[in-house]
């Protein structure tokens, strides 16, 4: 039955308000340092949490760092556990479309009045800690630091059983980190961020090690970089934490390429899980999903109880990573990819090797001035016919000549098309993929923000 028109147009003008009100409190959250603009320190967030009643203390974390993988390992983590029961809270980033994505709740993005209720909660918290800190010579909070203080207010609000919580940046430092998690999780390391983190794979496993938490589990993806797993298990000793590493403790024991993704065994802490299909391409997310089902052993039983089969089949058969080697349109395929570093690169082309077989594919890449670039492209070059550079909105986005001129020197001259706007870039893709009648593709990558505004490009904003 239809509302009566007095009650539809009132839920109409609701709505609106929401909208508006959601709008206005997007400005001012953007208004603030970007989180790529970090404030090494926790006093701001710890003083609001504080201020708040440490609404962090009220549901236990799975916390997830590492270099690469973070977001589909947190995906497939809550995937498992929301099909166990439990009512899940998500907290990933950065975001594809809108910041809502970004607090998850039962595997869908919080909606606008959650979200708004949170704030009203938080925000005259954020402008005494602003002011507290702006009296000392200190900085407001950053964008970043808003963010997880609405997240962990509208977690503990719902409440949530349990939260799956990837950090922004590092670990020590991230404002993640006013959280006691009992389970930890370290992707594998690589070196992103030096200006922030450090230029080698111990600097940086040193500051990811700090969510490490004491009488914890710590669970940790391949280290290739010997220093880096010693600077997790020295750690772990100093905190009094269990670590268990995969290809040691648990693994993938069979892997095969399925349609849609893959079809999969693992080892997990403990039991083994035969014939698990995961809809995702690539050996890296095989071992994202092997990493994932030793989190959930260790935090639904200490890592001493199976979990049930069934259970698990049906949370990895449901995991969903939007902009990680995603299929948005076909004829051609377009392919996006949020790769945003060499260690992302090398990941992507094996997944590319080991899940499609293209006559001919066509790169658009467009990356952000402070990015390896040219190790990038170098890792991309035999995956890629041609490459169309280019620039996505970002007013970090390298210049498509400069980045150009670094793609000629790998691809060659007469590999390499050099177009002004990403949208352009895309067409130009698309008519070389099809250029000679050939059954071409096109892959978008380079960044976060190239992935998103593709995937928009092509209509496609479902997270």
């Amino acid at each position: 039955m239809s509302p009566a028109p007095d009650a539809a147009q009132r839920e109409a003008a609701h709505a609106l308000e929401v909208r508006k009100r959601m709008r206005e409190v997007e400005e001012a959250i953007l208004s603030r340092a970007p989180e790529h603009d970090l404030q090494p320190s926790l006093d701001r967030i710890a003083a609001v949490m504080e201020l708040l009643g440490d609404p962090q203390r009220t549901f236990p974390v799975i916390h997830v760092t590492g270099t690469n993988g973070k977001t589909s390992t947190a995906r497939i983590i809550e995937s498992v556990l929301r099909e166990m029961g439990l009512k899940t809270g998500r907290f990933t980033s950065p975001h594809l479309h809108s910041m809502l994505e970004r607090i998850a709740v039962g595997g869908r993005p919080v909606d606008a009045e959650r979200f708004l209720a949170a704030w009203d909660d938080v925000s005259p918290i954020i402008e005494i800690v602003d002011a507290r800190s702006l009296e000392s010579g200190g900085p407001r909070m950053t964008y970043f630091e808003v963010l997880v203080a609405v997240a962990y207010a509208a977690f503990a609000d719902l409440p949530v059983d349990v939260a799956v919580v990837e950090v922004g940046m590092g670990g020590t430092w991230d404002a993640t980190n006013v959280v006691d998690a009992p389970v930890s999780v370290v992707t594998p390391i690589d070196v992103d961020h030096r200006h922030f983190l450090g230029d080698t794979p111990e600097a940086i496993a040193h500051e990811k090690a700090g969510i490490i938490k004491p009488d914890g589990i710590a669970v940790s993806g391949v280290q290739e970089h010997r220093e880096a797993a010693e600077v997790l298990i020295d750690r772990a000793a100093e905190v009094g934490a269990r670590i268990v590493f995969e290809g040691n403790d648990f693994g993938v024991t069979e892997r095969d390429v399925a349609v849609g993704g893959q079809q999969l065994s693992l080892r997990g802490l403990a039991g083994d899980y035969p014939d698990l299909y995961l809809p995702l391409h690539g050996g890296h997310q095989a071992q994202n999903a092997a990493v994932a089902v030793a989190a959930v052993e260790a935090f639904v039983g200490g890592g001493e109880q199976a979990l049930d089969l069934d259970v698990l089949r049906a949370g990895l058969a449901a995991v969903e990573s939007p902009g990680r080697l995603e299929i948005v349109r076909r004829s051609p395929t377009v392919l996006v990819d949020a790769a945003h570093n060499p260690a992302g690169a090398r990941a992507l082309r094996q997944a590319l090797e080991d899940a499609f077989t293209f006559v001919k594919l066509v790169g658009v890449v467009a990356v952000m001035a402070d990015k390896d670039a040219a190790e990038m492209l170098e890792v991309l070059e035999p995956a890629l016919d041609e490459v169309v550079v280019t620039r996505n909105t970002s007013p970090r986005s390298m210049r498509p000549r400069e980045l150009g001129a670094l793609a000629a020197e790998i691809f060659g001259e007469h590999r390499v098309t050099v177009v002004d706007d990403l949208p352009d870039a895309l067409d130009r893709a698309a008519g070389l993929a099809d250029e000679g009648g050939v059954a071409g593709g096109v892959l978008a990558t380079g960044s976060v923000v190239t992935a998103a505004e593709v995937r928009m490009l092509l209509g496609t904003t479902d997270v």
